[in-house]
């Protein structure tokens, strides 16, 4: 699997706290140790105010309640809404390669409870006739909070909230108590404020699968600002009937996307921005390359071989002394 982890450069006034909500490791560092237990009471507020607008797993979340909906106009929530909004700009952004409507595909393919609750197997897949993405007819009236689904669509909102709600966290803990911040949601790392001096040190590990004992290629980088974020085939892998399954779903097959890579991390002026590039070149595999030098985003992209290939002048790694 991959890891983005946050490393305190020696001498930092930085502090931090973890905690685990929405299925992940959640990490908050501030650059004022006098703000550190507002800005867990700010966090822990709104992870909770994500999970109930848009868990796919707990039974009373707006989205359980919104995929259940049989294609009936639905008055939802300012968060879900915004959420679902997001969700459909990526697949725009995108033409459709990071799709919010893969629901019922993770569901069949069994990744239906909280990943730690998953069986470790299960049934074969059964192959059926994939009819396709259906993100175009998602009707979002963001005036009046409102959805329509089509029949049999659920949402599945993984690839894009988790990386947006740390941007927002970052920004409104920054805006409320000051000082430089750090939300990494899973990985999906957002910053704000003025950064410690030496900037935010991330280290990015890669394992070749979970099984591995030995961790494959590792990498330590500073940024300033935006965000920072991380896709691997190599985490969050399930079996069913014997068969491999990961949650990168490509919508042209609803089955999980065949790809070179199996890591790939960018960062982007949000976390935002840069979970839709990774997710986008997992899922496009051996255009990747060419997608990302066109859009201009610092890149690093692990493939199965191990091979590193680095684009658009991403972050030299920190110093030693850094770390």
């Amino acid at each position: 699997m991959s890891t983005a982890v946050v490393d305190r450069p020696v001498g930092s006034s930085t502090v931090g706290t973890d905690l685990e909500a929405l299925g992940v490791r959640i990490r908050l560092v501030v650059t004022e140790p006098a703000v550190l237990e507002p800005a867990r009471e700010i966090l822990v507020a709104d992870l909770d105010r994500l999970d109930r607008a848009c868990s796919r797993f707990r039974l009373d979340s707006e989205l359980v309640a919104l995929n259940q909906s049989a294609g009936r106009a639905v008055v939802i929530s300012q968060v879900l809404s915004d959420a679902i909004g997001v969700g459909l700009e990526a697949a725009r952004s995108t033409g459709g390669t990071v799709d919010p409507t893969l629901g019922s595909s993770l569901v069949r393919l069994g990744y239906d409870r909280d990943f730690g609750r998953l069986p470790t197997d299960g049934e074969p897949v059964a192959l059926s006739v994939w009819r396709g993405s259906t993100w175009e007819q998602v009707q979002l009236d963001e005036a009046t909070q409102t959805v329509r689904l089509p029949a049999g669509v659920q949402l599945d909102l993984g690839a894009t909230a988790k990386a947006w709600w740390a941007d927002c966290v970052a920004e409104r803990i920054h805006g409320e108590l000051g000082g430089g911040v750090l939300v990494s949601l899973g990985g999906d790392i957002a910053v704000a404020g003025p950064p410690p001096e030496q900037g935010w040190a991330v280290r990015v590990q890669d394992r070749p699968d979970v099984s591995s004992r030995s961790d494959g290629p590792m990498a330590t980088v500073s940024i300033r600002s935006g965000g920072l974020a991380t896709s691997s085939t190599a985490a969050r892998r399930w079996h069913r009937g014997g068969q491999v399954m990961h949650h990168l779903v490509d919508p042209a097959t609803g089955m999980p996307a065949v790809s070179i890579w199996r890591t790939v991390t960018v960062t982007a002026p949000t976390a935002l921005a840069a979970n839709v590039a990774t997710t986008a070149a997992i899922v496009r595999s051996g255009s990747a390359v060419t997608d990302l030098r066109r859009s201009g985003l610092p890149a690093r992209l692990v493939a199965h071989t191990g091979e590193v290939t680095h684009l658009n002048g991403w972050p030299a790694e920190a110093d030693d002394d850094q770390r």
